[in-house]
């Protein structure tokens, strides 16, 4: 979790969908902390109890779903995942336009924490329509262990289902609102309405190239290639991001079989991957950078599991078919390993 004084992260989520119909979500976790995240595999069975502020014991609950996902800090806590019934879950920082609700001591036995969503809706819900049922019956407020958690406890939430269905929610003003969202793209504030009537004001850009103009007898063409494209915002942050989101998802050719979704998502989030000193700001004397932890990707249909790190860019996979569903403690699988530099000298022909 980082501090008031860091930049907010930059995560932004993509979906994509395969010629035999499965459905891949996609996302980068970026921030100005190093969160030392690995992958947890949470089993059925296990107890929870909402963190509240002054060690005040919030919603206790019971996983009713085994899930895997990326923790933060070696808590038994996700901010990415998927569940054993195809559900996917995302956190996006959304600082400046979350405002949840009262937290009220009376009513701490049915709260959590901002930062327990994900967890709270894999651990119990098989679909979207659970998902947004389950909020309804809860209160979610602002609370959090620490300062530096509370600080940065802000954020709106993508949800994807087996069934192809995909939200945002978010927490404006105490309200829930749902927005479904048609194009799969999520990043950061502001509001998920906003960056949809964004769009309007790129509604010129295509794939194509531009053709020839002739302007007093003399032919104007273009210079290189992607002209197309030419004015598709470039920078890191979340409208921009979100714009060009849109317009590689849609521009990508389908993918035959999952496996090929998988490898297309991974190259279009490379598109948004921050290098340590890219994202930087000063305040108090310091420097703060934001990079991105990882990058995860999740097949619903298939309930397979992907992620890559800042430190290793080879893809792994977690398949909840080889994964004991009967578990009784909670696993890690640790994502922090150095790259492996491949030799091939010795392959030459």
């Amino acid at each position: 979790m980082a501090t008031a004084a860091q930049p907010a992260s930059a995560c932004t989520g993509i979906t994509l969908t395969a010629a035999d119909g499965t459905v891949i979500c996609a996302r980068t976790m970026e921030s100005a902390l190093d969160f030392q995240s690995n992958l947890i595999i949470v089993p059925r069975g296990k107890q929870y109890v909402g963190r509240l502020m002054e060690k005040t014991p919030g919603l206790q609950w019971t996983t009713k779903y085994l899930f895997v996902g990326p923790n933060v800090f070696g808590m038994p806590y996700i901010s990415d995942g998927l569940n054993e019934k195809g559900l996917a879950a995302g956190h996006f920082v959304f600082t400046g336009f979350a405002k949840y609700q009262q937290s009220e001591p009376e009513l701490a036995h049915r709260s959590i924490d901002c930062a327990e969503v994900g967890t709270f809706l894999l651990s119990t819900c098989g679909n979207v329509d659970e998902a947004i049922a389950a909020l309804r019956s809860v209160r979610v407020v602002a609370a959090g262990l620490t300062a530096e958690q509370r600080a940065m406890n802000a954020y709106h939430y993508a949800l994807h289902d087996a069934n192809g269905r995909c939200v945002v929610l978010e927490y404006i003003d105490g309200q829930l609102n749902v927005h479904e969202n048609p194009l799969g793209v999520v990043t950061n504030s502001p509001s998920f309405d906003w960056h949809m009537t964004n769009l309007r004001n790129y509604i010129h850009l295509n794939v194509n190239n531009a053709t020839p103009v002739t302007l007093s007898d003399v032919q104007f063409s273009a210079i290189g290639q992607g002209t197309g494209l030419l004015g598709l915002p470039g920078d890191f942050t979340p409208p921009s991001r979100f714009v060009r989101a849109v317009a590689f998802t849609q521009a990508a050719f389908a993918s035959a079989t999952a496996e090929e979704c998988v490898q297309k998502a991974f190259h279009l989030l490379n598109q948004f991957d921050i290098p340590a000193g890219a994202v930087r700001s000063h305040e108090n004397g310091k420097m703060a950078y934001e990079f991105t932890n990882w990058t995860t990707a999740a097949d619903m249909k298939h309930l397979r599991y992907y992620f890559h790190t800042y430190q290793s860019r080879r893809i792994k996979v977690v398949d909840f078919q080889k994964i004991d569903l009967e578990a009784k403690n909670v696993k890690t699988i640790p994502m922090r390993e150095p790259e492996v530099l491949e030799d091939v000298s010795a392959t030459a022909k």
